[in-house]
């Protein structure tokens, strides 16, 4: 479904923020991309989404959909493919909210940016997506301003607004660092359920390498920019080739001799 081969990115004149980054992914499989800040992980999804910042851009390499090159799509091909074939949950949905506009009316103009459907039909769908990601009193919700609700809620709604044209291809993006313990497994194991439900193929962002490892069905690891482990989720555990991965699992607690990783 989705290939990179080989890819670069820099942003100005500075250093390339990726470096020789490959990634070949199958419908319905997870990819938990793991580092620090600054490792270069959210660059990998943003240039999947075409959706580099300022004056970040591809130098070398390519990105394959189905076959077909991203790095030749027009704005209006990008218009058709976000939001429908791919979509993304930031770090804080919260923040990317409209904070004087209520969810009701941030959701229905969403919908009817990317199909045309009368308002009432709209929000139905709107309510019907909110009701499958658990969230308590959809009609209540859509009525509610974003600082009315939690954070754990506001993610939720981002969640469901990414999910609602069912896309393909999900791009998560430090999706439950913001949030509670509680919250971040309720988080994890819905986007786990989108995947069996839907068949779509994740790929998740984050510094917890315990939440990278849960999810992934594949596992990889960056560092200053370039992939230090990459493989299936048991290869890179149980036999991570680089001194960095090591480190990484070690500063994982342990209780009773038994790490939770």
């Amino acid at each position: 479904m989705l290939e990179i081969k080989d890819l670069a990115v820099q942003y100005g004149d500075q250093e390339p923020t990726i470096e020789h980054f490959n990634l070949s992914m199958k419908k319905g499989e997870i990819i938990s991309v793991v580092g620090e800040s600054g490792s270069g992980k959210t660059t990998v999804i943003r240039a999947v989404l075409g959706a580099l910042a300022g004056a970040g851009r591809v130098t070398s390499g390519d990105i394959l959909f189905h076959g077909e090159s991203l790095l030749k799509n027009s704005k209006n091909d990008w218009r058709k493919i976000r939001g429908s074939k791919m979509s993304m949950i930031f770090q804080d949905c919260g923040g990317t909210l409209n904070p004087i506009r209520k969810i009701g009316s941030q959701y229905v103009e969403y919908i009817r940016t990317h199909e045309s459907m009368p308002k009432q039909e709209a929000w139905q769908k709107a309510v019907t997506m909110l009701t499958k990601m658990r969230l308590p009193d959809a009609e209540n919700i859509m009525n509610s301003y974003p600082y009315q609700l939690s954070g754990g809620m506001r993610q939720r709604v981002g969640i469901a607004m990414a999910m609602t044209f069912n896309p393909e291809l999900l791009l998560a993006d430090e999706p439950t660092s913001a949030l509670d313990v509680t919250t971040q497994a309720q988080i994890v194991r819905q986007m786990m359920e989108l995947r069996d439900d839907f068949g779509t193929g994740i790929i998740i962002v984050t510094h917890n390498i315990g939440v990278a490892a849960y999810m992934a069905d594949q596992l990889i690891v960056m560092h200053h920019g370039k992939v230090v482990d990459h493989g299936t989720r048991e290869e890179v555990l149980n036999n991570p080739t680089s001194d960095y991965t090591k480190k990484l699992l070690e500063a994982v607690p342990e209780m009773e001799g038994k790490r939770y990783v």
